[in-house]
């Protein structure tokens, strides 16, 4: 179902861009590219992996479709479809566009005497796509065009997906740079209670996905948003989801108190800082991995 215009005018206030002339792909700038571009710290997508905070382009080609209505979701999940039957833009646009939206957002930053003047002239042209500003990617019609339009571009593309489209993601021509996978439960008990799944199986599915993850060639990543009073419980179960699927990393991030979710949660369900990082050092003792990195701002700490 398509975005209403009311759903639109909201999400336009919070600082999203839509695009195309179906409206169903948006970009909208990144945090951490402003601060980069301050010279006021960077994402550690930058400290993990070296893409350029300043550089970096948060769109998404399906706002508003997911198989999930997670309760840690930040988002609005009253406007989530999990079916697309709608007529879709083209890939091609859906960059040109979120591209030129960026740079209309970033505009002001040329009047302020504290950017830093060099970084706002190469924020201009993007060079890193994060395809996960809201929405499950996969969803999206034609998201092996997508990747294909970004890979002739030469950006490098971050896509984050839920698992829940196996078949699709079997079948990803090309492969991002880094595909990451969302892990945020140890068994389907806690999945059904936090994830609220719109569809039958979904935990079936997302363990097909992980189970496909070590035949793709590009870097992989479980992603796991750990909700206090939630999810922090059965670290065995989760290393041996980790052991199976065996992707080049892990990230253990704490679920923040931001957006809507402070509409379903209570302030008391983000971690603590060395609660996170006490669950993740158990969960990596028990599969192999070690700590090899964290980014304390953004309360994310990295298995290897």
């Amino acid at each position: 179902m398509p975005l209403t215009d009311q759903a639109i005018e909201a999400l336009e206030k919070k600082g999203y861009r839509f695009v195309g002339s179906k409206r169903h792909a948006a970009a909208k700038v990144c945090h951490w590219t402003k601060k980069s571009i301050m010279d006021d710290g960077v994402c550690y997508k930058e400290k993990f992996y070296g893409i350029e905070s300043h550089r970096c382009l948060q769109m998404s080609p399906s706002i508003a479709f997911c198989h999930h209505k997670c309760l840690f979701c930040w988002r609005d999940i009253s406007i989530t479809s999990t079916t697309w039957e709608e007529e879709f833009d083209d890939p091609g646009e859906i960059i040109d566009e979120c591209i030129k939206a960026q740079r209309k957002l970033l505009v002001g930053f040329f009047g302020n005497p504290n950017a830093n003047s060099q970084k706002i002239a190469e924020a201009q042209d993007p060079t890193n796509a994060a395809i996960s500003l809201a929405g499950e990617p996969l969803l999206y019609p034609s998201i092996n065009q997508l990747l294909e339009e970004y890979k002739k571009r030469k950006f490098t593309t971050f896509l984050v997906s839920n698992g829940l489209s196996p078949d699709k993601l079997g079948s990803l021509d090309p492969e991002p740079t880094q595909l990451y996978l969302s892990l945020d439960a140890p068994n389907i008990e806690t999945y059904k209670k936090l994830c609220d799944p719109q569809i039958k199986d979904g935990w079936e599915k997302l363990n097909h996905s992980l189970d496909l993850l070590s035949s793709f060639n590009c870097r992989t990543v479980i992603r796991m948003t750990s909700v206090a009073g939630y999810n922090m419980t059965h670290p065995e179960e989760y290393a041996r989801i980790i052991e199976k699927s065996d992707p080049d990393f892990v990230e253990i991030k704490a679920y923040m108190y931001v957006g809507s979710s402070r509409d379903r949660l209570k302030f008391e369900n983000m971690p603590r800082s060395n609660d996170l990082k006490n669950f993740a050092q158990e969960i990596a003792s028990l599969c192999g991995r070690k700590i090899v990195d964290e980014s304390p701002e953004s309360r994310v700490v990295l298995l290897a």
